[in-house]
Protein backbone atom coordinates (compact mmCIF):
# COMPACT_ATOMS: atom_id res chain seq x y z
CA UNK A 1 0.00 0.00 0.00
CA UNK A 2 1.55 3.52 -0.91
CA UNK A 3 1.41 6.20 0.67
CA UNK A 4 0.31 9.55 -0.10
CA UNK A 5 1.84 12.09 1.17
CA UNK A 6 3.65 12.96 4.61
CA UNK A 7 3.29 10.40 7.11
CA UNK A 8 0.51 11.17 9.65
CA UNK A 9 2.80 9.99 12.95
CA UNK A 10 4.21 13.08 15.30
CA UNK A 11 6.33 12.75 18.07
CA UNK A 12 4.54 13.60 21.51
CA UNK A 13 6.60 14.90 24.65
CA UNK A 14 5.29 12.47 27.59
CA UNK A 15 6.01 12.63 31.67
CA UNK A 16 5.67 8.84 32.82
CA UNK A 17 5.71 7.98 36.13
CA UNK A 18 6.49 4.51 37.33
CA UNK A 19 6.31 3.34 40.92
CA UNK A 20 8.99 0.29 42.02
CA UNK A 21 8.82 -3.27 40.56
CA UNK A 22 11.15 -5.95 40.90
CA UNK A 23 14.04 -5.45 38.74
CA UNK A 24 13.02 -1.93 37.81
CA UNK A 25 16.91 -0.86 37.43
CA UNK A 26 15.81 2.13 39.55
CA UNK A 27 18.36 3.19 42.29
CA UNK A 28 17.90 1.09 45.57
CA UNK A 29 16.03 3.81 47.79
CA UNK A 30 13.76 5.47 44.85
CA UNK A 31 10.25 5.21 45.70
CA UNK A 32 9.63 5.18 41.74
CA UNK A 33 10.65 8.15 39.04
CA UNK A 34 9.98 10.52 36.43
CA UNK A 35 10.31 9.64 32.46
CA UNK A 36 10.41 12.07 30.01
CA UNK A 37 9.50 10.71 26.70
CA UNK A 38 9.17 11.34 23.26
CA UNK A 39 6.68 8.88 21.40
CA UNK A 40 5.29 8.83 17.90
CA UNK A 41 2.15 8.32 17.03
CA UNK A 42 -1.08 9.13 15.22
CA UNK A 43 -2.59 10.94 18.28
CA UNK A 44 -1.59 11.17 21.84
CA UNK A 45 -3.55 8.58 22.70
CA UNK A 46 -1.29 6.27 20.71
CA UNK A 47 1.59 7.29 21.83
CA UNK A 48 0.49 6.81 25.32
CA UNK A 49 -0.41 3.37 24.90
CA UNK A 50 2.88 2.02 22.85
CA UNK A 51 5.09 4.38 25.87
CA UNK A 52 2.99 2.48 28.97
CA UNK A 53 3.18 -0.82 26.65
CA UNK A 54 7.16 -0.56 26.38
CA UNK A 55 7.46 0.70 29.73
CA UNK A 56 5.47 -2.40 30.88
CA UNK A 57 7.78 -4.74 28.73
CA UNK A 58 11.18 -3.04 30.43
CA UNK A 59 10.00 -4.19 33.80
CA UNK A 60 8.77 -0.89 34.89
CA UNK A 61 5.25 -0.07 36.92
CA UNK A 62 3.95 3.10 34.78
CA UNK A 63 1.73 4.76 37.41
CA UNK A 64 0.68 8.12 35.31
CA UNK A 65 1.17 9.79 32.08
CA UNK A 66 0.92 14.14 31.64
CA UNK A 67 0.92 14.63 27.53
CA UNK A 68 3.05 17.57 26.60
CA UNK A 69 1.92 17.97 23.03
CA UNK A 70 3.53 17.82 19.56
CA UNK A 71 6.98 20.11 18.86
CA UNK A 72 4.33 22.25 17.20
CA UNK A 73 2.19 22.64 20.24
CA UNK A 74 5.08 23.17 23.13
CA UNK A 75 6.59 25.60 20.75
CA UNK A 76 2.99 27.33 20.33
CA UNK A 77 3.19 27.56 24.29
CA UNK A 78 6.26 29.13 24.14
CA UNK A 79 8.58 26.06 25.84
CA UNK A 80 11.92 26.59 24.93
CA UNK A 81 13.12 22.97 23.30
CA UNK A 82 16.87 22.39 22.73
CA UNK A 83 18.92 21.18 20.19
CA UNK A 84 19.50 17.85 21.80
CA UNK A 85 15.70 17.55 22.35
CA UNK A 86 14.96 18.01 18.83
CA UNK A 87 17.30 15.15 17.35
CA UNK A 88 15.24 13.03 20.19
CA UNK A 89 12.62 13.99 18.71
CA UNK A 90 13.87 13.33 15.16
CA UNK A 91 15.37 10.00 15.80
CA UNK A 92 11.99 8.98 17.74
CA UNK A 93 9.75 9.67 14.62
CA UNK A 94 12.20 8.23 12.57
CA UNK A 95 12.56 5.04 14.00
CA UNK A 96 8.78 4.96 14.57
CA UNK A 97 9.63 4.40 18.49
CA UNK A 98 9.33 5.48 22.26
CA UNK A 99 12.68 7.41 23.52
CA UNK A 100 13.21 7.93 26.99
CA UNK A 101 15.32 11.28 27.03
CA UNK A 102 15.28 11.60 30.86
CA UNK A 103 14.76 9.82 34.18
CA UNK A 104 14.77 11.25 37.55
CA UNK A 105 14.10 8.68 40.89
CA UNK A 106 12.14 10.19 43.70
CA UNK A 107 13.18 9.80 46.93
CA UNK A 108 11.43 10.33 50.38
Amino acid sequence: MAKNGPSKQQVYTLLVEIGRKEGDGLPDKATGAALMCFASGVDEAEAVRETVAILKQADTNPLDVTGYGTLAEREAEGHEIDAEERALMTRALEENSVIVAQMTPFFD
